[in-house]
């Protein structure tokens, strides 16, 4: 496996984690009532974001297609799933259930980014081990 896949996919963890840092300081805020945790995330998340537009080898490396095609693969995971269901689990406990309000579901959206980014994690270190075994197969051959 290529040193650009291993690059894409630690940079695919380590954003997907930023983004998951990011969206339970919103829930941390929301229940204490206080601003200070999302404002703390998103001065990380720009300071992060702001460093990888200016210095050059990191900007290259982000435009390659590896990279970016892990990057939309998290995106997937850890946005794009849990959006979809927290929308439809939360229709589901109002109606059966109890009524929600914002902080509860946006705690619903939170659990199911985390399971969806641990997916993902997994996911990569299976394809991981994968082409490991792969390559040891080739080499005894």
């Amino acid at each position: 496996m290529p040193k650009v896949r291993h690059y894409a996919d630690i940079v695919a963890i380590l954003a997907g984690f930023m983004w998951l840092v990011l969206y339970w300081s919103v829930s941390i805020s929301a229940h204490l009532g206080s601003i200070e945790p999302s404002l703390a995330a998103l001065l990380m998340v720009g300071s992060l974001i702001l460093i990888s537009f200016v210095h050059r080898p990191i900007r290259v490396m982000l435009g390659r297609y590896h990279v970016r095609k892990r990057r939309t693969e998290m995106w997937m995971h850890i946005l794009a799933l849990p959006l979809a269901l927290a929308f439809l689990l939360a229709i589901v406990i109002e109606h059966f259930l109890t009524p929600m309000n914002g902080e509860q579901k946006m705690l619903l959206f939170n659990a199911l980014a985390t399971a969806g980014w641990l997916v993902f994690v997994v996911t990569l270190l299976v394809k991981l081990l994968c082409h490991l075994v792969q390559r040891k197969r080739k080499a005894k051959r």
